[in-house]
């Protein structure tokens, strides 16, 4: 399938800056709004971490197609789980014509929004992991603390400032990654964690110990004494 020419793509970004869906930071850049984060956080939650017949489903009934054609453009890149998301958010906050041009306005959109996510929350100090890397993680790193991050949490920004002297309290063999919560639904559900900020203490690739929110250092300094004693 064909992606969108210039034109469309310099259309459908007017399109999302005059829906107040897209803004411009004071450097130029360019980034989605907290209003469309809430709403794409909704249809992440429900299909982030869905299996593969049901993404696929979703597909052909969101862009009216067959199933067999959803798979091939699933099978081909041509729509991928944060393009479907887009999409969705894009047209509950939008509306949906329900003609085949506005679902290739929609599509040409979600492109664009499917790269224009805010900046993550997770501390560039540490290794950021996925649903689709978090897995191999593991495996390679059966001794490691991942921390959940989540924007727009004070108690997380509060962590970020203690976290080097949290980080330093680790056993030097003990690897060290995070997840932004709300991008990472198959890890919350998997690990239980429904809350951030989360460390997670990993021992023998075994899930030993989750810490919520902001805690003193002393604290954590215990409770990783307790995994990696």
């Amino acid at each position: 399938m064909a992606g969108p020419t210039t034109a469309a793509l310099e259309d459908a970004l007017d399109d999302l800056v005059a829906a107040d869906l897209v803004t411009e930071r004071d450097d130029g850049g360019l980034v989605t709004t907290d209003d469309f984060e809430a709403t794409r956080r909704i249809y992440r939650d429900s299909y982030g971490g869905v299996d593969e017949a049901v993404f696929r489903r979703t597909v052909a009934d969101a862009f009216g197609v067959s199933e067999s054609t959803a798979a091939e453009r699933i099978d081909d890149g041509a729509v991928t789980r944060e393009d479907l998301i887009a999409f969705l958010a894009l047209r509950s906050e939008l509306g949906d014509g329900g003609t085949a041009s506005d679902d290739e306005r929609l599509a040409t959109m979600a492109t664009l929004v499917a790269e224009l996510s805010p900046g993550s929350p997770v501390p560039e100090a540490v290794t950021e992991l996925d649903d689709d890397s978090w897995p191999a993680f593991l495996d390679d790193h059966p001794d490691a603390v991942v921390t959940v991050w989540r924007r727009d949490c004070a108690p997380c920004e509060a962590l970020k400032a203690d976290l080097d002297a949290v980080l330093s309290m680790l056993p030097d063999d003990v690897a060290v990654a995070g997840v932004d919560g709300e991008s990472t639904p198959v890890f919350r559900r998997r690990f239980d964690v429904g809350t951030a900020p989360a460390v997670c203490s990993f021992r023998g690739g075994a899930l030993e110990d989750v810490t919520t929110g902001r805690r003193a250092p002393e604290t954590y300094a215990d409770r990783f004494a307790a995994v990696y004693e």
